[in-house]
């Protein structure tokens, strides 16, 4: 993801007029945004784009011709007891805690990121023990190319939690980190606004056992 994608997420809105509040505009047709806008991403550079509601109609679908962009959906599920072993997160060569995975659909494979002081951080990700965990998990096995991803979680007992995440979300937490971090292990404030940002998606999200794909909720 671009620069210009992660910015709305660690910097504040233009002003709007004295007295209004801050407006957001469509970055496809200039219109106003609303509040509680939607993203597109431009597959080609990796960008997120805020859209305006008919903006964002327009490219839920991959239609010939429109492939250059993708209509960001809000589906959220968490899988609290992700099948992860210490040994697969040691060999995909994740360092921190917390790390993403997108599907590049422009080079047919899975890139790992994780949130750092410097922005989303690149990880190599050995392909065969990615395709090893999602085996694994086949309920969140379905997530899509570009605009979503599995957002993983390593719990303080050593196990592991996934949210399978529209692809917006990643940047806000990767927002929040280079917002938050202080010295060398990101201080009390940082840990807050990740631990909120968390508890946050679990409430937005439908609960799944990630073997089978059924409801856990309730």
């Amino acid at each position: 993801m671009t620069a210009t994608g992660l910015r709305r997420f660690r910097e504040p809105l233009p002003p709007g007029r004295p007295g209004e509040s801050p407006v957001t505009l469509c970055e496809l047709c200039a219109a106003p945004a609303g509040e509680d806008h939607g993203h597109v991403v431009n597959v080609e550079r990796r960008a997120l784009l805020c859209a305006c509601r008919a903006c964002h109609l327009l490219f839920t679908r991959d239609t010939p011709g429109r492939a250059r962009y993708r209509a960001v959906p809000r589906r959220y599920l968490h899988a609290p007891r992700f099948r992860l072993d210490a040994a697969d997160w040691e060999e995909m060569r994740i360092p921190v805690r917390t790390a993403f995975f997108l599907r590049d659909s422009s080079t047919d494979r899975t890139v790992a990121f994780y949130p750092s002081p410097a922005g989303a951080t690149e990880s190599l990700l050995p392909l065969e023990t990615w395709e090893r965990v999602l085996t694994a998990n086949p309920a969140m096995a379905d997530v899509r190319p570009d605009v979503e991803a599995l957002l993983v979680d390593r719990r303080p007992d050593g196990g592991f939690a996934c949210h399978l995440v529209p692809i917006d979300a990643c940047y806000e937490l990767v927002g929040l980190v280079r917002l938050h971090w202080k010295g060398f292990d990101g201080g009390r404030e940082a840990r807050e606004a990740i631990e909120g940002f968390f508890a946050g998606l679990r409430e937005r999200s439908r609960t799944v056992s990630p073997a089978s794909g059924g409801d856990e909720s309730g």
